[in-house]
């Protein structure tokens, strides 16, 4: 690591600790010794299927160490960062951004999600306004200050996805969308270690 840039060693040790790596490298290690023999009928997909769960991996933690740096920079504790993304996706979903659904979408108690708000609220980057519809509601709005610089941070990053999409045919971006939708669905209905 002498030739690289000392700030980027801890991104590097965590990239390394959750198996992060290039997200290009899609490369299998050698076997220390060839297998006594060979694998059951029927299992030969299993690592094809592997390296892309650890590609798929790899991107969320890369995606992970993006939010931390983008907190870092700006004053935010990364669930700071976690609470602006789930804001702005309940915005798009035109769903009500009140502080039960922040809670209920960051998993925090109602004093964690106080305190996030409160925070986000201080740094300019969310306000609490009262429901048009029902004065006694309080909604969630992301300021357009926090959108201006998630665009100006991120912006370049999704591009490059956006671009990559753009090279895909309809059919195969939605192989893509479908293999996105339901991998999202295993991680939000099924326990870990269930």
């Amino acid at each position: 690591m002498t030739d690289l840039d000392p700030s980027l060693g801890d991104n590097l040790a965590q990239r390394e600790i959750l198996g992060g790596g290039d997200v290009g490298d899609n490369r299998q290690s050698e076997p220390e010794h060839e297998p006594e023999h060979e694998p059951e009928q029927g299992l030969g997909a299993e690592p094809e299927n592997l390296r892309l769960v650890h590609l798929l991996r790899a991107v969320t933690v890369e995606f992970g160490l993006r939010q931390a740096e983008f907190a870092a920079r700006n004053g935010m504790h990364p669930t700071d960062v976690r609470a602006l993304i789930c804001l702005l996706d309940a915005d798009r979903a035109d769903e009500p951004a009140t502080a039960g659904l922040l809670g209920a979408r960051l998993g925090l108690n109602s004093a964690g999600t106080t305190a996030v708000i409160d925070r986000l609220e201080r740094l300019g980057h969310v306000a609490r306004v009262r429901d048009a519809l029902d004065r006694r509601r309080v909604l969630l709005r992301v300021e357009p200050r926090a959108v201006r610089l998630g665009r100006e941070f991120f912006g370049p990053l999704l591009d490059g996805v956006l671009a990559v999409l753009d090279s895909f045919d309809p059919a195969e971006r939605d192989t893509v969308r479908r293999f996105l939708t339901a991998t999202h669905a295993v991680f939000t209905t099924r326990e870990p270690g269930a």
